[in-house]
């Protein structure tokens, strides 16, 4: 999982299909979601999720009207396509992101 950071706003606007990861480091369920993105990328046997602290990015949130973290936000060239708040299971993520890996 790539950690965006800084270029975060850049960098969804650049990919043609972006599947960032927002999340805060004080959040327990991120934590969790996380570690549930992790092994869908070692199933998947290649780097797929980006990764976004929402607390160091508070402006490009405000602009993307992410509500809550974590959230997994779905980007094509810089339109948001998807939001995902509740993650459910790793089937369920699996299921959800399938369609946007390639």
């Amino acid at each position: 999982m790539e950690d965006l950071e800084a270029r975060a706003s850049l960098i969804l606007q650049e990919k043609e299909t972006a599947l960032t990861f927002i999340h805060s480091p004080f959040c327990a369920t991120c934590h969790l979601a996380e570690k549930m993105l992790s092994v869908i990328e070692e199933t998947m046997q290649k780097s797929v999720f980006y990764k976004c602290n929402a607390s160091l990015n508070p402006d490009l949130m405000d602009h993307l009207q992410v509500e809550s973290v974590p959230c997994l936000l779905i980007t094509e060239n810089g339109d948001v396509v998807e939001k995902i708040y509740a993650f459910h299971s790793i089937p369920h993520m699996y299921e959800r992101v399938s369609k946007y890996v390639g």
